[in-house]
């Protein structure tokens, strides 16, 4: 009789487990449909005026981005006695440095490899665990980060559509409309993921990890009893007297998403087409937010590049020119996300090494 209730769970769990590559067919057709379906030399032609020097800015307007992502990341835990309490790491203390170093290992799993866009928040708390930090003080941390940025993310999209009704035309109009109506439910979400991290229902939530972060950092049922409970590290992250620092990473990730906007300006300036502050932020923020919306989907592959096709189209913007801005975005992904990967070998070694038995 048990049989029909653990097959619907049984394909749930198949089909979560083949979401990424679903997604990543499907971008990749969607990607190669808006190629094929316009004119390759346009692109072509678009994509070699922005040159070595656009690019090169690009690459570096990126790691900026990270970087101030990456320190809101520590901001989280700074203050907090967050070390396991028998720390096996790589023999150096917790410091701002290596939450950057992870943040753009995050960015570089999650851009290049093909999993859902929180694949890079698994590898990354488990590598925080590489520095002595209690796994679930590292689950807290991402836990609250990943709020933090969504809720930032919410209000620049929030942003983007007022700066968009101010723009004549009823597609602007509607267009306005239908991203403030998805901006409330998004907005009801994150009260709901707080809650859940605040509230008594974070039990479960709390089991979930637990469970997650034994097969993840290879621990057991005794490993997970000897520190502090997810709970707990929590209620840390978000104690009362924490109002600065989480302020301070608050204003990092909203920064962080404004300073996506000079991506697309660099872009655009460099094939020679004039764009307003306006326009740049309305590109930047609602692209972003239908990448965000499309999360199953590794990358944003194929999403990406109609997000800019269809919001381009409201100030103008030819399609052709549309898909080189998102080819030129994607350069900086493979860019700083090779040497990430990397790095994120290079410490997964130096683990195995610290662990293996003598002799």
């Amino acid at each position: 009789m048990a049989e029909p209730l653990s097959t619907p769970r049984r394909l749930l769990r198949d089909l979560t487990r083949r979401l990424p590559l679903l997604g990543t067919l499907a971008g990749l057709a969607l990607g190669t449909w808006l190629v094929a379906t316009n004119d390759l030399t346009a692109i072509g032609d678009a994509f070699g005026r922005i040159g070595a020097l656009g690019l090169i800015g690009l690459v570096a307007v990126r790691a900026l981005i990270i970087l101030v992502c990456g320190l809101a990341w520590a901001r989280l835990l700074a203050g907090i006695r967050a070390a396991a309490p028998e720390p096996k790491g790589l023999g150096s203390p917790i410091e701002t440095g290596a939450f950057v170093i992870l943040r753009f290992v995050r960015e570089g799993v999650n851009v290049l490899l093909p999993v859902a866009s929180v694949g890079g928040e698994v590898v990354g708390g488990r590598l925080l665990t590489f520095w002595g930090v209690a796994g679930s003080f590292a689950a807290a941390s991402l836990l609250a980060d990943m709020l933090i940025q969504v809720a930032t993310q919410v209000a620049f999209t929030v942003l983007g559509a007022g700066l968009l009704w101010r723009l004549p035309g009823e597609a602007a109009a509607t267009l306005a409309r239908w991203t403030v109506e998805v901006a409330a439910i998004a907005v009801a979400a994150v009260a709901a993921f707080f809650a859940l991290q605040r509230l008594g229902s974070a039990r479960g939530l709390e089991r979930r990890l637990a469970g997650l972060l034994r097969r993840v950092l290879g621990g057991s049922e005794t490993d997970a009893a000897a520190g502090p409970s997810v709970r707990d590290a929590l209620d840390a992250v978000w104690g009362r007297d924490r109002r600065g620092p989480l302020a301070q990473a608050t204003l990092l990730h909203a920064a962080g998403w404004l300073l996506g906007a000079a991506e697309i300006w660099i872009v655009l300036a460099c094939i020679g087409v004039e764009a307003s502050l306006t326009e740049v932020l309305v590109l930047e923020s609602l692209s972003q937010a239908i990448k965000s919306a499309a999360f199953p989907v590794p990358s944003g592959l194929g999403v990406q590049e109609g997000g800019f096709v269809f919001v381009g189209a409201l100030f103008g913007l030819d399609a052709g020119i549309a898909i080189a801005l998102s080819l030129a975005k994607r350069v900086p992904d493979v860019v700083l996300g090779l040497p990430a990967l990397l790095v994120w070998q290079t410490l997964e070694a130096r683990r195995a090494q610290v662990l293996a038995p003598p002799g």
